[in-house]
């Protein structure tokens, strides 16, 4: 109300923008579009019904920035309980400046009244009687009574912002859908070479060649930022509305999204996400033309991942995969995929000879190529690098064990387990790793009686516990740990066991288990006894602790084709060529005797061929057995043909 006031709305008008006719369908009942008469029947009607003209006129000044709107009141004491507009002239309150006017009943009142007076009149005209108004640091708002706690917060205006959100993002929405469904788009995809695989680098100079399409993604790009930019303002608005609220309006950004946001993070987190779901990057479209190109089998769609050269679907991982065309490039890459079947190389570059699928130099392969044995180092050199422990020699394994840590004391009493692993089914597929010896540094506490007891055993090239042999150490002339002291002040020794040329064998994991003894001086005082530290009976001495610093493998890798061997197999079933099938038998037999020469001395060697094929090519035991039968066969027709027995260590 005015009380013995004056009253006045002016409305500032940009014709430029007014003249575009602008949709304000999602802002009102109806779905006319503003014109300068519309905001004339507006002006009009706003002495009828000052609420509704005002709450029409604010939509407005939401959906564009064609208009600004000011209402002046003047007067002892004028009111209003709708102040969303761009500014409000009032005898209390001047926005922006908040700046307070003392007129009218205010002159005539004594001090002592007229602080409580403006008090009481901010509180009824900003506050609409639900709470008292406050000011402080340059923001004011109001201090809700118990009977509304949420006078601050304009639900109608905030649900009209999130209806706005929703629309925008259905908008955006709307403009993906097209841009897909576009000719252009259809075209290039129609466009693009089947047979050899597109990598993003191939598309995305396939995609700056097509200068049409180039234009069909600018105007998606310029669109795409007007809306951008309607949202930031929305958003703004929102938030300032929202920010004294205590139930947060919820902001949800696309179909797409699973994110709702509360509009208190609105001004932090919102526009990062924004962004990202409004801005499809570049390299967004060239990632799903390749999911649209290889990911589409049996009528489902999948995200293709060039890194694993795979298709993650809905159902199953391999269910919407189509075959993926082999991948060309210079070098040793493939020149061009076979006609017959694009999965597989065709062709190879000048200087390199296609072989077994691949294309590889020229210059014909060494049986080495299937699997090494030797190194470059002479047994004078290699027996030097061991005893100095050079790094050169060292095998980087992971360190595994739940009863111990390094660089840890424990109490040495029971058994301790530990493994040095390779995984080289993982990390190194195309090695395979010889054991040339192993060093482990151990200490005690001073004046401890303990003495280490080590039992290593060797898995040769993966699989479970079971397929490990023990090594027989200080057995048969196999050779034993020696134990080196270290500098105080610690009692630290390295224990080193050398196995070099002589002994060397294939290992993918060794187990240690290290056991302790007690050592105590012989009845004859030349000779000593041991004890396990359960069977020392007497508690009154203190048995001292242990840890371990290091465990350090020193042996090399060969080069393994896992592809090359499945293919000599392959042969044995389907020869290339007349003769060929003897050659892959010739080949798999010096192969599988080399590989068996390595197993640890004893009256029949292990059988390490078959824990080759069984775990390196991961091979069924069926076929393992089906592969020996063809081997012996073979053998047995061979003139001055040996025939062996193994020891069987893998299943």
């Amino acid at each position: 109300f005015s009380h013995a006031g004056e009253e006045a709305l002016t409305i500032f008008v940009d014709q430029r923008k007014l003249s575009k006719k602008l949709d304000v369908n999602d802002y009102m009942t109806n779905s006319s579009s503003v014109s300068l008469e519309t905001l004339h029947q507006l002006a009009a009607s706003y002495f009828i019904d000052r609420e509704s003209t005002l709450r029409k006129l604010h939509h407005i000044q939401i959906a564009s920035t064609a208009i600004k709107v000011t209402e002046t009141r003047t007067g002892p004491l004028g009111c209003s309980n709708y102040d969303n507009l761009d500014s409000v002239s009032s005898v209390l309150v001047q926005s922006p400046e908040n700046k307070v006017h003392l007129q009218g009943l205010q002159v005539i009142l004594p001090d002592y009244l007229k602080g409580r007076f403006v008090q009481a009149a901010l509180s009824y005209i900003a506050c609409n009687t639900e709470g008292g108004f406050i000011c402080k640091g340059n923001d004011c708002w109001c201090r809700c009574d118990q009977s509304f706690p949420e006078c601050n917060c304009p639900y109608m205006d905030i649900q009209a912002m999130e209806e706005s959100l929703i629309r925008i993002s259905e908008a955006w929405t709307t403009l993906y859908k097209e841009f897909e469904d576009a000719d252009e788009f259809k075209m290039f995809l129609k466009r693009l070479p089947q047979n050899y695989f597109l990598n993003i680098s191939t598309l995305q100079h396939l995609w700056s060649m097509d200068s049409a399409f180039l234009r069909r993604y600018d105007l998606l790009e310029n669109s795409m930022k007007a809306l951008y930019s309607k949202a930031q303002r929305v958003v703004y608005k929102l938030f300032a509305l929202s920010k004294r609220c205590q139930k947060q309006p919820q902001v949800t950004l696309t179909r797409e999204s699973p994110y709702q946001l509360p509009c208190n993070i609105c001004n932090l987190l919102y526009w990062s996400l924004i962004i990202y779901f409004i801005f499809r990057p570049l390299t967004y479209w060239l990632r799903y033309i390749q999911s649209l190109l290889y990911c589409t089998e049996n009528n489902q769609e999948g995200s293709f991942s060039e890194e694993t050269h795979s298709c993650l679907c809905a159902y199953d991982h391999s269910s919407c995969q189509v075959a993926i065309p082999c991948a060309i490039g210079e070098g040793q890459g493939c020149a061009a995929c076979a006609s017959e079947n694009h999965t597989r190389c065709g062709n190879c570059n000048p200087r390199y000879m296609l072989s077994q699928g691949t294309c590889k130099p020229e210059v014909a392969d060494s049986t080495e190529n299937y699997l090494g044995f030797e190194t470059d180092l002479q047994d004078l050199e290699l027996k030097y690098l061991l005893q100095k422990t050079d790094r050169r020699l060292e095998v980087h394994a992971i360190f595994i064990s739940n009863d111990m840590r390094l660089n840890s004391w424990f109490d040495p009493s029971w058994r301790k387990r530990m493994l040095l692993t390779l995984k080289s089914n993982k990390y190194r597929s195309n090695l395979v790793h010889m054991l040339l010896g192993i060093s482990i540094q151990i200490c005690l506490t001073k004046n401890s009686t303990l003495e280490p007891v080590l039992a290593l055993y060797v898995n040769p090239f993966g699989g479970s516990h079971s397929e490990s042999w023990l090594m027989p150490v200080n057995e048969n002339s196999f050779p034993d740990w020696e134990r080196t002291k270290i500098e105080p002040p610690l009692e630290c020794y390295n224990w080193t066991l050398t196995l070099g040329n002589k002994w060397k064998t294939f290992f993918e994991t060794v187990h240690i288990y290290l056991r302790s003894r007690i050592k105590e001086p012989g009845v004859n005082g030349n000779d000593s006894i041991y004890y396990e530290p359960l069977e020392f009976m007497d508690s009154s001495r203190n048995l001292g602790y242990m840890k371990i610093n290091s465990i350090r493998v020193f042996g090399y890798s060969m080069p393994f084709d896992p592809e090359a061997i499945r293919d000599l197999i392959l042969q044995l079933d389907y020869p290339y060529t007349h003769g060929s099938q003897d050659s892959a038998l010739l080949q798999l037999l010096e192969i599988r005797d080399r590989v068996n020469r390595l197993s640890p001395p004893g009256q029949q060697s292990l059988d390490l061929f078959s824990c080759l094929l069984r775990h390196r090519l991961k091979l069924s035991t069926s076929e393992v057995v089906r592969i020996h039968s063809s081997l012996e066969s073979f053998n047995a027709r061979l003139p001055n043909s040996v025939n062996y027995k193994t020891t069987k260590l893998c299943g």
